[in-house]
């Protein structure tokens, strides 16, 4: 899709994952090296001396070495310069300002580039110069404080993700300049800021103070979405599981709990609609969702996960397990979807995460190993003497970069929903279909505006802003004509039934393209299109505890609690937007559309990627550690004065070490040679955490975080939805926007997690209420006449 374009790579382990993302989609990407090589090659994990970090994030990569004191080799970078169309850059303190380059300077050798800064706080404002972490860019964006027991310290997750969240994201963010830029003439600066893509992790808790007037709690086995607790993972004979227990799954269970004598007949007789029901009513004298948890709770420790999993996809219920990583090489519904790639790294052979989409007629390389220091220095330095690739861009000003694309949006819940809004917040007009008979399910997930209501979720808001809505009851006929008649009336159609019933609308990609061939079509789902797995149905939880990331939240004592709420829908629309973007643009140099098949599992993957090279190379198998670091000490959160406030802190270099010493005045430990490197901190971290813990607890989370930060230590406090509406990092990058909504007031909603100079990229307006534009729609965008639209809402066709 993105063959036409070249890319220059200037980052580190900040940020490398997303130039790979766009030599997946066929971009020619170049690392610039300084001697010795980036730092990113001296990131852990290792194999044989090898970063396997590096190996993970840099396949389709050249590399070519050049050396900053060198006047031929400055000269020989401002040529590739000029002949690029993005330019990725870790900051601050990248290989890039080795060279003395910043976008000014890049700017006048090169008035079309996309450059793209991609840092911990951003490139500007209060915390600029802040010392930045792992842990701490987590803790400061929010997820931490909803992960973990509540008996504990919140927890992160403890294989690192801020700087693959941070890298996907700027994929998706150049893309979005790229569009701007081919529109406008005009070159563009990304500035992508680590702690704020960290909060979209946070999902509905984003801004839950606002909206509900209290925060969300971790809750260890527990999810709550609002007004309803309900406990999701449970132990099984070799393990765990995530299980939710509504009427599908108790239903399709019961033949085998009565065969494991768990339950009688009686169950036979429960109204299991009147169940469903009263879910959320504390009051209700029926069977209820907590004997249906004890239920469960003896039922699921008779069996394997396995045993469960097969079993759930075999009669249609959501059995999710919680695999470790050898489980998940191990998948049979990876292996016939053709998923693991082989490759030689650290001279032996293994198994690598594969491609994160099935496009139908565009190939995706992601088998090329990472290239060596300077592999392809000559061969790059011979591109100069060729012609460079020019763009053909306009000259319009005051665009957005999507204007005039229409999207027809038949997704819900989080991944294609979020992905959409990319688009419509960027000036696409976007299309959001449901009815009332099925709304998304967001709309019955907290927080709500003062009370329940299918217009008050902020769930479903945040999700769904600069959208319109289209309320269509798909089970009539008429209305698949009217949605047929939408889609054919659209660039793009994003859909994430279950595999196979679009098709079974007359909706399938196949039937569509007859008369639109221009069509971009996606359909996304957990597990994919194909594979014996693909009809699993379920959410992100789902999802997050198959892909592994449930194995690796928590404490090493205590069972998996999990990432907040639904993490791969966090990650999987940073990947999806991508796809939009550059089919769009492949379309608008081609005229060709394409349908593209997205597993939510396989995108999420490609952020357990050096750990699943760690497992086959080193035999160690990632799991939870609570918040500290397999390399490097002492790392935690750690409580401060006022109840259940912590501060993360996170030590990673032994001059920080010392630095914590003279701050806290622990001049024994400042002398003690044992712990002068981060071995004898690892052996001594139990009593290392005591200690400190004493000290910060008299303080409060804020002056533990200053008193630090002013010693260049990594410190944040773990901040809560309220504490980021007022964050000064949020307020300078104007990352809530608040809109007048028709039924919840004047309420804010997340924006993006990076800013394009001198351009505003929303969102653009609230979310929609259900079928508010439905009347507009009907008559302004599909032509109808008031007396086909009066039979379309007397029928029931809009709803």
């Amino acid at each position: 899709m993105l063959t036409p374009y070249t890319v220059l790579d200037f980052t580190d382990h900040r940020g490398e994952l997303g130039p790979m993302v766009l030599a997946d989609l066929g971009a020619e990407v170049i690392r610039i090296e300084t001697p010795g090589g980036t730092s990113a090659r001296r990131t852990a994990p290792f194999a044989q001396g090898e970063s396997l970090t590096f190996e993970a994030f840099n396949r389709n990569k050249q590399s070519i070495v050049l050396d900053p004191e060198s006047a031929e080799d400055l000269e020989t970078l401002q040529g590739l310069i000029k002949r690029a169309h993005f330019i990725f850059a870790s900051s601050p303190d990248g290989d890039l300002a080795a060279f003395g380059f910043g976008f000014e300077q890049i700017e006048e050798l090169n008035e079309q580039i996309v450059f793209v800064e991609i840092s911990p706080y951003g490139n500007s404002g209060p915390r600029v110069d802040h010392a930045y972490a792992d842990l701490v860019l987590a803790a400061l964006g929010g997820p931490v404080t909803l992960q973990g027991v509540p008996e504990r310290a919140p927890v992160r997750l403890s294989v690192p993700q801020v700087w693959r969240h941070a890298g996907a994201e700027s994929a998706a963010a150049a893309l979005v300049a790229h569009t701007l830029r081919m529109r406008t003439g005009k070159a563009q600066h990304v500035d992508l800021a680590a702690q704020c893509a960290m909060t979209w992790t946070l999902l509905n808790a984003m801004d839950a103070y606002a909206i509900q007037g209290h925060e969300f709690q971790r809750l260890g086995e527990c999810i709550n979405t609002g007004d309803m607790t309900r406990r999701i993972v449970y132990e099984t004979g070799d393990g765990h599981i995530v299980a939710i227990p509504n009427s599908k799954l108790l239903i399709g269970c019961l033949p085998w709990m009565k065969a494991d004598g768990v339950v009688d007949d009686s169950l036979d007789d429960i109204d299991w609609a009147e169940y469903d029901l009263n879910l959320r009513n504390p009051d209700y004298e029926g069977f209820t969702a907590e004997q249906a948890e004890v239920l469960l709770q003896k039922f699921l420790h008779l069996h394997t996960k396995q045993e469960l999993f097969e079993y759930g996809l075999q009669h249609g219920v959501s059995l999710a397990p919680v695999n470790n990583l050898s489980e998940l090489l191990a998948l049979e519904h990876m292996q016939q979807r053709s998923f693991w790639n082989t490759r030689e790294v650290a001279g032996e052979q293994v198994r690598v995460a594969g491609n994160w989409a099935k496009p139908n007629h565009f190939s995706m390389e992601t088998n090329c190993a990472a290239p060596a220091i300077g592999q392809h220095s000559d061969e790059v330095r011979a591109k100069l003497d060729s012609e460079a690739n020019p763009l053909a861009v306009g000259a319009e000003s005051g665009v957005l970069p999507f204007e005039g694309i229409k999207v027809a949006d038949f997704s819900w819940v989080g991944v294609g929903p979020i992905s959409a809004k990319y688009l419509a917040d960027h000036g696409a007009e976007v299309v959001r279909i449901e009815s009332e008979g099925r709304p998304d399910v967001l709309r019955a997930g907290g927080p709500f505006k003062e009370h329940m209501g299918l217009n008050r979720s902020q769930f479903y808001g945040d999700f769904n802003t600069s959208k319109q809505s289209l309320a269509l009851d798909l089970k009539n006929p008429k209305a698949i004509e009217l949605a047929k008649k939408l889609i054919l009336d659209s660039d793009i159609l994003i859909e994430s039934f279950a595999p196979g019933a679009i098709g079974r609308m007359g909706l399938s990609y196949e039937e569509l393209k007859k008369d639109h061939p221009s069509l971009i079509m996606i359909s996304t789902c957990l597990m994919g299109q194909t594979g014996d797995a693909a009809q699993l149905a379920g959410y992100g939880y789902h999802a997050g505890a198959i892909a592994g990331f449930y194995e690796v939240t928590g404490w090493p004592d205590l069972g998996p609690n999990g990432p907040w709420i639904a993490y791969t829908d966090t990650i999987a629309p940073r990947f999806v937007s991508t796809l939009l973007a550059a089919a769009l643009d492949h379309r608008r140099r081609t005229g060709e559309g394409c349908f593209i098949d997205v597993a939510q599992i396989e995108t999420a993957l490609q952020f357990l990627a050096p750990e699943l090279m760690d497992l086959q190379l080193n035999g160690y198998q990632a799991t939870r550690l609570g918040n500290r670091d397999r390399f490097s000490a002492p790392q935690g959160c750690y409580p401060c004065a006022d109840e259940d406030r912590w501060c993360a802190i996170a030590v990673e270099q032994d001059e920080q070490w010392q630095a914590l010493c003279n701050v806290m005045d622990f001049d024994d430990w400042a002398n003690d040679e044992k712990l002068s490197h981060a071995e004898g901190r690892l052996a001594a971290h139990d009593e290392i955490d005591a200690r400190i813990a004493m000290w910060t607890q008299k303080l409060a989370p804020y002056d533990v975080m200053s008193k630090l930060q002013a010693a260049g230590i990594p410190a944040g406090v773990v901040q809560t939805s309220q504490e980021l509406l007022n964050d000064p990092v949020y307020a300078h990058r104007h990352f809530y926007r608040y809109y007048d909504h028709p039924e919840m007031g004047h309420i804010p909603y997340a924006g993006h997690q990076y800013k394009i100079d001198g351009y505003d990229n929303g969102p653009r307006g609230p979310a929609p209420c259900l079928g508010e534009h439905s009347f507009n729609i009907l008559t302004e965008r599909l032509g109808l006449s008031d007396e086909e639209v009066a039979e379309a809402y007397a029928s029931g066709v809009v709803n």
